[in-house]
């Protein structure tokens, strides 16, 4: 969504995970997903970082608000959060715990997230920031595993969820495309959000 909303012109190569090319290798040992080659000098691949970059690279004033702030709530939900969201989205792969636990455990930060929304639109104002846009994939895959238990749990929340959903930027990044074939070049995008 960052490289959406400001309009960065790229070369998008969908793949497999499955059936990671040679060539994403080629580009990134760490072969995962996404990546970015801003030129031969230049490899992001980390997904923080690639919105960073988009940022900057425009006139986004994505960051201006309670940084800081923004950076904590992009660690927690990036580390504590995805660990308890991968267990309750697969608890029987992880069968220690019960549904119910892995469950709380992420009612236990969702919490939090609901109590800041309180106050605002957004997470850190009334205008989207780079925390919004960074935390909402996790927080989206958290809202499939059970609709009605995160609309009712967190309503501002869900009011967030939905505002994002809804968006003429989240649209922007929600087409699909076909698997890239490595004797093609990958298709050129120019987005536009607005």
């Amino acid at each position: 969504m960052a490289l959406s909303a400001s309009e960065t012109k790229i070369e998008l190569r969908e793949i497999l995970l499955k059936d990671r090319p040679q060539s994403l290798y080629d580009i990134s040992s760490k072969g995962t997903v996404p990546v970015l080659k801003v030129n031969d000098n230049h490899i992001i691949d980390e997904s923080l970082q690639i919105m960073i970059w988009a940022i900057s690279q425009s006139k986004l004033n994505w960051i201006s608000v309670s940084p800081e702030d923004q950076y904590k709530l992009i660690n927690i939900n990036d580390t504590d959060f995805k660990f308890w969201l991968n267990r309750y989205k697969y608890s029987e792969r992880f069968p220690e715990e019960s549904f119910e636990y892995y469950q709380n455990k992420c009612k236990q930060i969702l919490s939090s997230y609901d109590q800041i929304l309180d106050c605002n639109k957004y997470f850190f104002s009334n205008n989207i920031q780079l925390a919004d846009i960074a935390v909402f994939p996790l927080i989206r895959q958290c809202e499939h595993v059970d609709s009605n238990w995160f609309k009712n749990t967190f309503p501002n929340l869900n009011r967030w969820f939905h505002n994002i959903k809804s968006s003429d930027l989240f649209l922007s990044v929600m087409n699909k495309y076909d698997v890239w074939n490595q004797k093609d070049t990958g298709i050129i995008l120019q987005f536009h959000s607005e």
